[in-house]
């Protein structure tokens, strides 16, 4: 097990008609609020009209940014940077899902950088400062609600970037499961698999000596296979709902890498291919997962084999690790496959086209991924493979 520190000041407040508590959580930080939110959902299940008689309870004066894409836009960052400026903004408030807190964040830094937000995601600036945040979230799925990053796309030059810092950690976050019962199913489906697919990058891991850290991961993939399901048969499973929404959670707030070195090669392939094409996270990362894993599992086969053994429950006797380690691998494209995920680009209108240039732009900084180092040809046949 490696050293490593542990952070994390976000205000997790969890559970049914938690947002009556909003209107207190916020007050502390001003009264000049941003709304930040997507393409009306709120609106139509009336969370909007909840949290505006919130926000007016404590004499708040809002103003709004809606809009904000599934694949978060750095033209809509600016926007809200502008009205932070114009307007005198004390406190961003993000109401949606983890597209809309990454925008917020976003605006949150940028709004403190005389430069573009964009260097943030390029290594041109650090973010030195930022505004308060909160959040109400919609949807189990990114984490982005109980940690420091944001990922964002500039869809001019057809690239998507991450950005972090301990500055843009949300102050506080709304988690009521309710608030899901209506997302639809291939969200809900593209959030499953958006989870999952954090604990495999902390997971697969060459760092020895983390039984701690291994037993989390698979508790919180356990639990998702076992309430994703549910989620989907019944969307008003308030256990189903509230067990996958606090596994998004969990997933990304900073419980499973302590100790041990992570991966986050798919993400970076993923991007590029979102980046382009404008599809879900979750679909695209449902494609190429069992993928990467197909090209990387002789790494550390062993590792494989636990996890085909603990989480998919495949019984090892008369196996050898590579033949536990491929069953896994298949057990977790079934899973997809089973709950609606695509598994192959094509399904999505995707072809080779552009294979050159996204295994260019994922490695643009050097090789990418831990587990098993990727260069631009292993990049490009994972691709190829997803097809």
């Amino acid at each position: 097990m490696n050293n490593f520190e542990l952070y994390n000041p976000t205000k997790l407040v969890f559970g049914k008609d938690t947002v009556s508590k909003l209107g207190s959580l916020v007050e502390p930080y001003g009264k000049k609020i941003l709304l930040v939110y997507g393409g009306g959902s709120i609106k139509k299940s009336g969370l909007y009209d909840r949290v505006l008689s919130e926000l007016a309870a404590i004499g708040a004066t809002v103003h709004e940014l809606p809009g904000v894409e599934p694949n978060p836009r750095l033209s809509t960052v600016h926007k809200g940077v502008d009205i932070v400026r114009a307007e005198g903004i004390e406190f961003i408030l993000a109401v949606g899902g983890g597209s809309v807190i990454d925008a917020a964040k976003a605006v949150a830094a940028g709004a403190k950088y005389a430069g573009d937000p964009w260097d943030f995601t390029i290594g041109k600036a650090r973010i030195e400062d930022a505004l308060p945040l909160g959040t109400v979230l919609t949807l189990a799925a990114t984490g982005s609600e109980m940690n420091g990053n944001a990922v964002i796309s500039n869809w001019e030059t057809k690239q998507k970037r991450g950005l972090g810092s301990k500055l843009v950690y949300p102050r506080f976050s709304i988690l009521d499961p309710q608030l899901t019962y209506s997302v639809p199913r291939d969200q809900t489906v593209n959030g499953i698999v958006d989870i999952m697919s954090h604990v495999f990058e902390q997971y697969f891991t060459l760092t020895d000596g983390v039984p701690l850290q291994s037993r989390f991961a698979e508790s919180v993939l356990l639990t998702v296979i076992e309430n994703g399901e549910k989620a989907l048969a019944n969307g008003e499973d308030y256990e189903a709902r509230a067990n996958l929404l606090l596994a998004g959670t969990y997933a990304l707030n900073g419980t499973l890498p302590n100790g041990v070195v992570t991966d986050w090669a798919t993400h970076g392939i993923e991007h590029e291919v979102s980046a382009i094409y404008d599809i879900a996270h979750g679909a695209g990362l449902a494609i190429i997962f069992p993928n990467w894993m197909k090209y990387v599992y002789d790494a550390k086969p062993e590792r494989f084999a636990q996890f085909a053994e603990r989480v998919w429950g495949i019984d090892p006797a008369g196996k050898s690790s590579e033949e536990l380690a491929l069953a896994g691998i298949q057990a977790t494209r079934d899973y997809f496959t089973r709950i609606g995920a695509p598994a192959t680009l094509g399904e999505l209108g995707i072809g080779a086209e552009q294979l050159d240039r996204m295994a260019d732009e994922a490695v643009q900084f050097g090789p990418i991924g831990s587990f098993k180092k990727l260069e631009k040809a292993d990049v490009k046949r994972i691709l190829e493979m997803s097809l």
